[in-house]
């Protein structure tokens, strides 16, 4: 059995000026200002949009991230509508084979001490879960039946695509401490990330949720 971190990947992202300048043209649409664009003053405008609450504008750009998750995380995501999914599936995927080490993976929980009782009870819960799977498995069951008592720290990974709208939403909701530990784990780096790629665009939810804040978890 392997125990892995979470995190995320951006697989997709228009380069920052990019973003800024489609933004800018759409907007600028809407009041017929187009007159006004100069090479400068598409983040001005964005900064604008944004505070104002024009938030349609923002749609038309998209980004996609690639995280790794636990499957209780992952059964929360993808509760986004706006969004498209792409996950890595347990029916088909069979972890008692050589591509995949003949082992599961799953995620370390960040909320227990490793070598504390807690820990160690759910150490033990993931390795009976395992030798259950790959039980399962040699006993001729295929692994859409197996998966049957796979744990939900199991590891896996999810493809979300949605525009900058959906994204400043979810980011905004995922962050916040009402949200589960292990989802703040996954969203407030993808925040950093994000702000510092466009901080147009996140700025008010880095200081919102970031300003000053402690670590993710």
């Amino acid at each position: 059995m392997r125990i892995a971190s979470p995190g995320h990947e951006i697989l997709f992202i228009p380069e920052g000026e990019e973003i800024l300048k489609r933004i800018e043209h759409a907007g600028r649409t809407c009041y017929k200002s187009e007159d006004r664009i100069t090479p400068e003053s598409a983040a001005g405008f964005v900064r604008k949009i944004v505070a104002s609450g024009h938030h349609s504008v923002i749609e038309h750009v998209c980004i996609t991230v690639k995280f790794i998750c636990d499957r209780g995380v992952s059964h929360e995501l993808v509760r986004h509508r706006l969004a498209s999914f792409s996950q890595e599936s347990t029916r088909y995927a069979n972890y008692g084979r050589e591509s995949f080490g003949r082992e599961i993976t799953v995620i370390r929980p960040f909320f227990w001490e490793e070598g504390s009782k807690a820990y160690e009870v759910w150490l033990d819960a993931m390795k009976e879960a395992e030798r259950s799977y790959m039980t399962l498995l040699a006993h001729g069951a295929r692994p859409e039946e197996a998966r049957s008592v796979l744990p939900n720290s199991l590891k896996t990974e999810v493809i979300m695509t949605c525009n900058i709208r959906e994204w400043r939403q979810v980011l905004d909701l995922r962050c916040s401490r009402a949200s589960h530990g292990q989802m703040r784990e996954i969203m407030r780096p993808l925040l950093r990330d994000l702000h510092e790629r466009v901080p147009v665009l996140f700025e008010d939810l880095f200081e919102k949720h970031l300003g000053g804040a402690p670590p993710p978890g």
